[in-house]
């Protein structure tokens, strides 16, 4: 399988794309300087605790209360309240050593360990979504490439999708042998071969991390940030880059330099593959992702054959249904077209889910069949292909009815992208301006730019393909009617992405001059 990693920079937000075999399976939007992204530390002040959900609402920052349940505490809950109440009064530093305190209670209560006023260290589990505030988690992780640590607690743990039994037991010995103290450890699939030396670097780091959060830790200044994660463009290469990836391509120069670098710290057998793209067609254009995005996020998603599915969003759960369209009219078999239709749509499905990231109950409503043993090949195609999701997930096998339940954990927002645009002519107010002003229109800006010196030396018109081809069309064309009426050339070029009328001039820089 080819993977490909395409990032556009915006001036507003970074976009990630993950291709495979040239398919878009997974969207990322990372808007600059975002706060609370899952992975972020913050200390945060108790508002009031709520005993019939068994949780507290913590101030962090947000405009909304976060929302932190009892278990999602962690075990060493009261060993990490005590060692920040303790630096708080300045009773000690963060290298001192700390004695655990007994586990809490599985079954207790939250006003048990925490009221109203207290200090707590937070992280974020879930992202903030619609009108939630984000979910919270107390039993802090810091994560690397190789390795999780998860401070005042003593567990190593190894990665199940590590299969080697003699691997694991390696790496399990390894990093017994090298943590200190008060400290647990997750190794992650990427540690598979590492040396010891790789590990030991690592570990140093994320220890030396979080040491450093304490080192302004002052109760005046509640809420506040402790450990920011990283941003969202290195966190998906932290966690997906691997030796499968054929390209990440990146269309700014400044954010090249930056994840150069931070590939040849993860991982620098993985360098070569990391490539700026130069083009002057817009990268995710270049690439056809555009085109998939406009494809894969309407209501209605075609899957191959004249079947589709039908995605409906509530606020309790998502649906998904299976239609054979044009495909029952081909086959003779009813069972067969129904096999072969939900066997098609278990790939789209998980596309799907992976894509938009939807999140908490799924429910799909396939094509009846009969026979049991084809419900059953649907729940393993089903399984093979979410084996390919890192999100934590469970599947229920189908119903009589034909209806399957997923659930699947989700912790950003999820990306519901506008597939329908505005009439470009009449804006969305179903009235029409008269579009043959449109050249007038164009003209007159063309004529501000050169009156005013903004940019002479080469003036770039981007439009949609429609209206390039209408002004480049016969002899003399509109572009050169221009150049000898104003003795100025100016590039006509066609952007697909464009609306109707829609069209930008640009400098030599080929950066947008504002009119």
């Amino acid at each position: 399988m080819n993977k490909d990693l395409i990032i556009d920079v915006t001036s507003g937000e970074i976009v990630i794309a993950l291709l495979e075999d040239k398919q878009l399976f997974e969207l990322y939007k990372d808007k600059r300087n975002s706060k609370f992204a899952v992975g972020d530390i913050y200390l945060g002040k108790v508002r009031k605790t709520i005993s019939g959900l068994n949780a507290a609402f913590v101030d962090v920052g947000y405009e909304k209360d976060a929302f932190l349940h009892y278990l999602d505490l962690g075990p060493q809950f009261l060993t990490l309240k005590n060692h920040v109440i303790s630096i708080l009064a300045g009773k000690k530093t963060q290298k001192s050593k700390t004695i655990p305190e007994p586990d809490i209670d599985k079954n207790g209560k939250i006003n048990e360990v925490l009221s109203a006023g207290d200090s707590v260290m937070v992280q974020i589990a879930k992202e903030p979504i619609s009108s939630k505030g984000p979910r919270l988690s107390s039993e802090i992780t810091i994560a690397g490439r190789n390795l999780v640590i998860i401070p005042f607690s003593d567990k190593v743990t190894v990665s199940q999708k590590i299969k080697s039994s003699e691997e694991r037991n390696r790496l399990r010995k390894l990093i017994q042998n090298i943590k200190p103290v008060n400290y647990g450890v997750i190794i992650r699939t990427a540690a598979e071969g590492k040396r010891v030396a790789t590990l030991d670097a690592e570990l140093r780091t994320l220890i030396e991390k979080w040491e450093k959060a304490f080192d302004n830790l002052t109760e005046s200044k509640l809420p506040q940030l402790l450990i920011g994660e990283l941003n969202r463009t290195s966190v998906v290469l932290r966690d997906l880059l691997n030796d499968s990836f054929n390209n990440v391509f990146v269309s700014n120069d400044g954010l090249y330099k930056e994840l150069k670098e931070y590939i040849a710290e993860i991982s620098p057998e993985n360098q070569k593959v990391l490539k700026l793209y130069n083009g002057s067609v817009p990268i995710f254009e270049q690439f056809g992702i555009d085109k998939q995005i406009k494809s894969l996020f309407g209501k209605t998603i075609t899957i191959k054959n004249g079947a589709y599915l039908i995605i409906e969003h509530t606020e309790a759960l998502h649906v998904i249904d299976v239609n054979s369209g044009n495909r029952a009219k081909r086959e003779t078999d009813q069972e067969t077209n129904a096999l072969q239709t939900n066997l098609a749509a278990c790939e789209e499905i998980t596309r799907q889910l992976r894509l938009r990231d939807l999140g908490g109950i799924i429910v799909i409503d396939f094509i009846d069949m009969g026979h049991i043993e084809h419900k059953q090949m649907v729940l393993e195609k089903m399984k093979e292909f979410m084996s390919r999701d890192s999100s934590r997930h469970t599947i229920l096998p189908l119903s009589k009815f034909g209806i399957m339940e997923i659930t699947r954990q989700r912790v950003r927002p999820e990306t519901n992208i506008q597939v329908v645009e505005k009439c470009p002519t009449c804006k969305g107010k179903g009235e029409v301006i008269s579009s043959i002003l449109i050249l007038d229109e164009i003209e007159n800006h063309l004529k501000y730019i050169i009156d005013r010196s903004l940019s002479t030396k080469r003036i770039t018109l981007k439009l949609h393909p429609f209206m390039a081809s209408f002004l480049l069309k016969g002899f003399p064309s509109i572009r050169l009617k221009w150049f000898f009426k104003y003795k100025t050339i100016v590039r006509i070029k066609a952007v697909k992405s464009s609306g109707y009328l829609e069209y930008h001039f640009s400098d030599h820089n080929q950066e947008i001059i504002e009119l």
